[in-house]
């Protein structure tokens, strides 16, 4: 889906566009600042809570497809996996940690589908930026909604084989965090296609 706004950049990413690699640069480095700053939102959007009907809602998802969009597939999908990583060590960086346990103990507990959902969703909406259905509405919402149901695909198939799928697995795993996921759908979709009108205006 290639959207009609005259946009800056070809098919680079909205990171790609504002910071390009430069020649000399050392580009690992580069990698590496992207990744702990991505890190860092990741493990601030699992921590902040949003009073929501029927259940508090985090951010993280939002971060996650947020990533995707503004640094498109491999980087964005490299950055949740660093995230992920720092977990496994024992860091308490996703959402209910300590509390509900930490490092490789927590990840493969009822939640660990969605954390692999995270990389998946982030890797789609990614790739689906670089194709640019990220300088529209239109395609905003499609990419961010794609990436939901990758995201829940993994989610609900771990939480089913964990939990066992006589379980109202819909009912704890999907159900109540539907109109949280639709905000933030409508978040990203207001915003990515904006800062390419932005930029285009520049």
């Amino acid at each position: 889906m290639n959207s009609s706004v005259n946009s800056p950049g070809g098919n680079a990413t909205l990171f790609e566009t504002v910071l390009p690699s430069r020649a000399g640069q050392v580009e690992w480095i580069r990698i590496g600042l992207v990744a702990i700053v991505g890190t860092v939102l990741l493990t601030l959007s699992a921590k902040f809570e949003i009073p929501f009907w029927p259940v508090p809602v985090t951010l993280q998802s939002l971060v996650v497809m947020s990533l995707g969009l503004v640094l498109g597939a491999r980087m964005a999908a490299a950055t949740v996996a660093t995230y992920l990583v720092v977990g496994a060590f024992g860091l308490p960086v996703f959402a209910g940690t300590p509390e509900k346990g930490i490092g490789l103990a927590y990840m493969v507990g009822p939640t660990g589908g969605y954390l692999a959902g995270f990389v998946a969703a982030a890797f789609v909406v990614g790739w689906l930026a670089e194709r640019r259905w990220d300088r529209s509405v239109v395609g905003t919402v499609g990419a961010m909604l794609i990436g939901t149901v990758v995201l829940y695909a993994l989610g609900l198939a771990w939480l089913g084989m964990v939990l066992g799928w006589d379980k109202p697995i819909l009912e704890w795993g999907l159900y109540p965090f539907v109109l949280g996921d639709l905000a933030k759908v409508v978040i990203a979709a207001a915003l990515l296609p904006t800062l390419w009108r932005l930029l285009g205006k520049r």
